[in-house]
């Protein structure tokens, strides 16, 4: 027991003297590895230090080398610099010396000028002194004075000008007068024959004939409540006197009268005449109308070619078939005035489709005056504007009478066609009193011009005849003042076409033998 205690005690020593003595074995390899590491990092660390070295000696010879090209290409610039600097010293020295010289030049020239001027003083004095001599001889040899001298010269200066310029207006007139108006007949008088028309006044009765007197007393109905219900729904007059077998339909809208003449012929066929019948009639009469005036519209942009109208505008073309001017039919007129622009426009070299196109709107407005404030013209170009119309257009129709500045040559032609249009012998009516205002007011024009004896309105106003004083008109007043005559009835008188003002100058010698 004893010896197994022992054994143990002496495996555990031997044991534990095993374990120490390789943990030092164990120490010493590590100090000895520790120290070889040591010695390797210090080898290592020796090299980067060398190679470091090495590299901060080659980086300073590159960063010397950059310094010193770097210095080169500094002095180099330098010396360049200072060679143009050279050169500009040199340059503005030369300017300052050219400088100088011309400051002495100037200076010299001002010496020159200051000298002359003095001369060109005592020179001009002296030519004052002679010339104030030489009025004062004058006056004292003519007897008169200066200030008066110099009106009766300013006064045949006057009079020769007047002359001069008399003769210069008459040539020219006369000249411009007999080349457009050579070419003008020659166009209108073409562009006419080409367009010719025939023209019916139009009136406001309508006449509708019935089939026989007994018809006439059932149209007037019991009481006249037929005649009574057929004016109250149409809004026109109707006549029935003691002319055989017709009725007269009285009104100044013409589309109420043609809506009245429609249903009374359609009760006069039907028979059948009583409140409600002519009601329905009526009815009937302007959905006829309504047709009509479609169909009037559509054939009068057929007639003329022109294309690409609004609907709405082509119903108030239409409408033009029911309205008058002056008894002249506005659809035919328009019609008229759009074919003689075309052809004009196209005898000139124009665009015809801008002349067609305005001259068949221009009246447009016609179709709306009777049922809106303002003038045809004003409502014709608002009602273009609403629909957009092309702006030459527009500006044509608002031209048509002068309101506003033309702006095409085509707005001219359409004034000129519409001039043309309405003044065909038979196409307007005047009423009698409108004439004789216009042609008293035409004779007051001319008798307002001093030097005035007497004046003649002739050939329907067309013409204004003016006999002056030929004491105090010569012919060279005569000319300026058929200019200004002319001038003032433009300015103050509404004609169509044109009016001639003739100035007559008589001169008559009366002697006796005894």
């Amino acid at each position: 027991m004893n010896s197994i205690v022992i054994a143990i005690a002496v495996f555990l020593i031997s044991a534990v003297i095993f374990t120490f003595v390789g943990m030092f074995i164990r120490k010493k390899i590590a100090e000895s590895k520790m120290e070889s590491a040591e010695n390797e990092a210090k080898k290592i660390i020796e090299m980067a230090n060398i190679e470091a070295e090495n590299k901060k000696k080659e980086e300073i010879f590159k960063a010397k080398e950059e310094i010193m090209n770097a210095r080169k290409d500094l002095d180099q610039e330098v010396r360049e610099r200072r060679g143009e600097v050279q050169n500009q010293e040199r340059r503005l020295i030369q300017k300052e010396e050219n400088l100088e010289k011309k400051q002495e030049m100037v200076e010299k020239k001002e010496k020159d000028l200051e000298t002359k001027y003095h001369e060109l003083e005592d020179k001009k004095q002296e030519i004052e002194n002679v010339l104030n001599k030489q009025i004062e001889e004058l006056q004292k040899i003519s007897g008169l004075s200066k200030e008066e001298a110099k009106q009766i010269l300013l006064s045949e200066l006057e009079k020769q000008l007047t002359a001069e310029k008399a003769a210069l207006i008459r040539d020219m007139e006369t000249k411009l007068k007999e080349e457009s108006e050579k070419k003008a007949k020659e166009l209108i008088s073409y562009t006419v024959q080409k367009c010719a028309a025939d023209h019916t006044s139009e009136t406001t009765v309508s006449i509708v004939a019935l089939p026989n007197d007994d018809m006439k007393g059932r149209i007037i109905g019991r009481e006249g409540r037929n005649i009574k219900t057929l004016e109250t729904l149409t809004g026109i007059d109707l006549i029935i006197d003691d002319t055989p077998e017709a009725v007269v339909i009285s009104g100044f809208d013409p589309l109420r009268r043609e809506v009245a003449r429609i249903a009374l012929e359609k009760l006069i066929e039907d028979g059948r005449i009583h409140p409600a019948k002519i009601e329905e009639m009526v009815e009937k009469a302007k959905e006829e109308l309504e047709q009509t005036i479609k169909e009037e519209g559509e054939r009068a942009i057929l007639e003329t070619g022109v294309i690409g109208l609004h609907p709405d505008l082509v119903k108030l073309i239409g409408k033009l078939k029911y309205r008058t001017s002056y008894g002249q039919n506005v659809l035919n007129h328009s019609i008229e005035v759009s074919n003689l622009a075309r052809i004009m426009a196209e005898e000139l070299g124009l665009d015809p489709k801008l002349a067609r196109r305005a001259g068949l709107l221009h009246d447009i407005g016609k179709a709306l005056d009777h049922d809106m404030e303002g003038t045809h013209v004003e409502l014709g170009v608002d009602i273009l504007k609403k629909y957009k119309e092309n702006e030459n257009v527009i500006n044509a129709v608002e031209a048509h009478h002068g309101d506003v500045e033309p702006k095409t040559i085509e707005a001219v032609l359409v004034q000129a066609a519409d001039a043309i249009s309405a003044s065909r012998p038979g196409a307007r009516r005047e009423t009698l009193e409108a004439y004789i205002k216009r042609l008293e007011q035409l004779e007051s024009i001319a008798d307002s011009f001093d030097g005035v004896d007497k004046s003649f309105a002739i050939q329907a106003g067309r013409e204004i005849r003016i006999i002056v004083k030929p004491e105090q008109i010569n012919d060279d007043q005569m000319t300026l003042m058929a200019r200004d005559i002319a001038k003032k009835v433009e300015e103050e008188m509404e004609y169509p076409g044109q009016i001639k003002v003739n100035v007559v100058r008589e001169t008559r010698v009366i002697d006796y033998a005894k």
